[in-house]
């Protein structure tokens, strides 16, 4: 136990037999159990896990008949600590990147300040730029910023680590079989957090690469998806949040500068294909061009800082 609340590491492991052994035998010793998450790996990764179980009794083994991505394995881990009234839940890679010195700051925002989900921030780090592979601190960079948008914590960087102390309030208020199961896992669950008006704080933690990992990421297919899905859980946001749950004025401000800048952009191609074509510029579709781009992206900025305002104090 950590401070008199029960912890459970969840361990998503896919093709992981290398590293996982790493992973549970420096586990600290208040982590009362070890849930490790087979998602149908085609390595010895059960075996491994199995073998370390047998000298770790606080090794659980759960095994998915098809795979599901590591969101989806994360899913699992959950749902069982859930329903085994688990107080916290951290996850911790199976591939050992994730520090477990790291471990108690996260625990100590839950157990002592009563945050519902703390999460590791490597960007923050002093010298994160050099030990985070480059394509990988840019593309987390960018993710972050969108991620701020879409989920409201605007407080909170680094939204790609999936290193996170979870409460037992906020383990029961996700519906875990509607989170996003691949990379987007931990984007899509600070919306649902939020959604839930859980409070979410960031920990500044030390990046770990190189350590013989093997990772799946490749931006150009990971960036595109997560953005399609920040777009969509935006919107579901908006929807659940300020128009089902409790109605606000800041939907209007960004369904009214959305519309406005969509329509200066049609004035803008008309510019584009008249101008050529009659030698001068349209004057009034200059105008309404300006208008609708002003004034359209003064209502987005005013829906924005009012969705930031609103969220203030669930940092």
């Amino acid at each position: 136990m950590y401070k008199g609340q029960t912890l459970c590491a969840v361990v998503p492991a896919y093709n992981e037999e290398k590293l996982l052994h790493v992973v549970v035998e420096t586990m600290p010793e208040f982590v009362d159990h070890i849930v490790i998450i087979d998602d149908q790996s085609s390595d010895q990764t059960a075996e491994e896990a199995e073998r370390l179980g047998a000298i770790d009794k606080r090794v659980v083994l759960l095994r998915h008949e098809v795979n599901q991505g590591v969101g989806g394995s994360i899913a699992t881990g959950y749902k069982w600590a859930r329903d085994n009234e688990i107080d916290m839940a951290v996850v911790m890679a199976g591939d050992g990147q994730m520090d477990p010195s790291d471990l108690p700051a996260l625990c100590d925002l839950v157990v002592e300040e009563g945050v519902d989900y703390s999460k590791g921030n490597r960007l923050v780090y002093e010298e994160a730029y050099r030990l985070i592979p480059k394509v990988r601190f840019f593309g987390n960079a960018a993710l972050s910023f969108l991620t701020k948008v879409a989920s409201g914590y605007w407080h909170i960087a680094d939204s790609q680590t999936g290193y996170a102390v979870i409460s037992k309030r906020a383990l029961k208020a996700i519906d875990w079989d509607q989170m996003y199961k691949r990379y987007g896992q931990p984007n899509d669950i600070l919306i649902r957090l939020n959604v839930e008006s859980m409070t979410v704080r960031d920990v500044p933690i030390k990046p770990v690469y190189n350590i013989g990992e093997t990772s799946g990421f490749k931006a150009r297919q990971v960036l595109w998806p997560i953005s399609k899905l920040l777009t969509r859980m935006f919107l579901w946001r908006l929807w659940k949040k300020y128009i089902i749950r409790d109605a606000h004025p800041l939907v209007l401000f960004l369904a009214l500068g959305a519309l406005l800048m969509g329509l200066g952009f049609l004035f803008v191609l008309r510019i584009l294909y008249l101008w050529p074509t009659q030698g001068q510029m349209p004057e009034i579709t200059l105008i309404l061009a300006l208008f609708s781009g002003t004034v359209g992206f003064q209502c987005l900025l005013f829906g924005l800082w009012m969705d930031m305002d609103k969220n203030r104090p669930k940092r």
